[in-house]
């Protein structure tokens, strides 16, 4: 299992459990670790939970990623590293499945809300973008990763990622204008519903959800 624990002013604030899955750090609530600061990038980084380990991956550009004091746009997390978000900081520490019979009802109850929580994220539908001009108008891109990036650095980088409310869009390059259903991206992370329009490098594609 990974534990994640964030510290205000050494302060524990908030602490949770992963056996496995996507979790999504940053500002904007849709966020599975929400950090409510300006210093922080509404989705900041993401971190891949497997069995054989954890990796850590930089979202935004202009907010960096600090691992163990060390800017970084991806790490493998060891055992009580350090990710500083902002003003706060992240220790991620490992935590052996306990066997049933050492559990209480309550840490029973956790343990199946988080199965709950994985198994939600598993059963959101698949999507995709079509692209709607330019040479390559007609082509699907699929959406079955739980991140996937698309666009050139210096004409537009957006991520999609899958969440368990469903896919939200945002920029790597906040200074490219780049806009879905004609209203700029920027610096903000927006749920993706179907049939959104999103531009960039002047490339229109359409989100749409398969039945």
């Amino acid at each position: 299992m990974a534990k994640f624990t964030i510290y205000f002013k050494d302060k524990a604030i908030q602490s949770y459990i992963y056996d496995t899955g996507v979790v999504h750090i940053g500002r904007d609530d849709t966020n599975d670790l929400v950090i409510d600061n300006l210093t922080v990038a509404p989705a900041h980084a993401v971190v891949i939970v497997k069995q054989s380990g954890c990796v850590i991956k930089q979202l935004n550009n202009d907010h960096p990623l600090v691992v163990n004091h060390e800017k970084t746009k991806e790490a493998v997390l060891q055992n009580n590293d350090t990710i500083s978000v902002g003003k706060h900081t992240i220790i991620y520490s490992t935590t052996e499945s306990i066997a049933p019979a050492q559990t209480n009802n309550s840490a029973n109850k956790d343990v199946d809300f988080l199965n709950v929580k994985l198994e939600s994220k598993v059963k959101i539908p698949d999507a995709n973008l079509q692209v709607l001009d330019g040479q390559h108008i007609g082509r699907i891109l699929p959406l079955k990763k739980s991140m996937t990036r698309f666009g050139h650095a210096g004409s537009g980088v957006i991520v999609i990622s899958k969440r368990k409310d469903g896919y939200h869009i945002s920029s790597l390059e906040s200074d490219v204008n780049i806009t879905v259903n004609q209203q700029p991206l920027a610096d903000k992370t927006i749920h993706l519903n179907t049939n959104d329009i999103i531009i960039i490098d002047n490339i229109s594609m359409q989100f749409y959800l398969e039945s």
